[in-house]
């Protein structure tokens, strides 16, 4: 029976024959470029294959990176707002430190301030009272501190010690209705007596009859009379002056020169050698 595939070449043969045409192939290709345009269209062909197969890589990549660059805008974001609270909590304190430092160069720096021995306090607490006008200072008797001493700001008189503590005192202001201060006007030299109204920003003048040349506007200074407040520190200004027929005195008001409502630094004044020698002759003549 006659086979249906007749015999070929050996496979030596082909094998040969397939080498041969192989080294052929690449001798013309590197010698002439035999090739160069079938491998351009050839390699135009399989380009698209190439994409497609990196394509889920390179998504992966972008998306990776997207999320990466995500988180890492929001920790920034977070670093940079931490950041701004603490540059604004700094802020807010360069403005309260610039604010106290001008208050004590103006208590310092006031013009009417003199050569008595001094010492700057700081107001600690208001008294809650509100028929009580009395503020708590943070120096007592270990600072030298003593009852019925003056006590004064940039703006004049805020009044005078009442108690004495180891290492705090009470201040009673110039506003409480307890306290009276000796007074004189700068236009004529009159001399009154003021008392506090029990009102952040009124006192009023006591026992003044109605003929007494004062005005609305005098400037009320103390006048050194009685031996506790230095002579010549501003007290108040008139604002109103008016009397009744039916009545022997005037009623006569005044605005304290010093705020009462943004108590803060103050001063404690200690008289000098010479102001206590005449408050003594005073009272020896008395």
């Amino acid at each position: 029976m006659k086979p249906i595939f007749g015999r070929g070449p050996s496979l030596q043969l082909r094998l040969f024959l397939a080498i041969l045409l192989s080294v052929s192939l690449m001798l013309a290709d590197s010698r002439l470029d035999a090739f160069a345009h079938f491998r351009y269209l050839l390699n135009s062909a399989i380009a698209p294959l190439q994409y497609a197969a990196n394509l889920p890589r390179a998504m992966l990549d972008n998306v990776s990176g997207q999320l990466s660059s995500h988180q890492n805008l929001l920790a920034e974001n977070k670093k940079l707002k931490r950041e701004l609270l603490v540059q604004q909590s700094d802020v807010l304190l360069l403005d309260q430190l610039t604010q106290e430092n001008q208050r004590l160069r103006d208590l310092l720096g006031s013009p009417f301030i003199r050569d008595e021995r001094k010492m700057i306090t700081e107001v600690m607490a208001v008294d809650s009272d509100p028929y009580s006008h009395q503020v708590m200072i943070d120096k007592g008797r270990t600072d030298g501190v003593y009852e019925g001493q003056p006590v004064i700001n940039e703006k004049g008189i805020v009044g005078q010690v009442s108690y004495v503590g180891a290492h705090n005192s009470r201040v009673l202001l110039l506003i409480d209705p307890t306290h009276g201060i000796p007074v004189q006007v700068v236009r004529n030299d009159i001399r009154v007596i003021a008392t506090g109204s029990g009102q952040i920003d009124q006192i009023q003048l006591e026992h003044v009859p109605s003929s007494t040349d004062i005005e609305v506007g005098d400037l009320l200074v103390t006048s050194g009379l009685g031996g506790r407040y230095p002579e010549g520190y501003p007290v108040a200004n008139v604002t109103e002056f008016s009397f009744d027929n039916k009545r022997p005195f005037a009623q006569i008001k005044a605005r304290p020169t010093v705020q009462f409502d943004r108590l803060r630094y103050l001063l404690l004044v200690w008289p000098t050698p010479q102001e206590l020698h005449n408050v003594g002759g005073l009272n020896d003549a008395s």
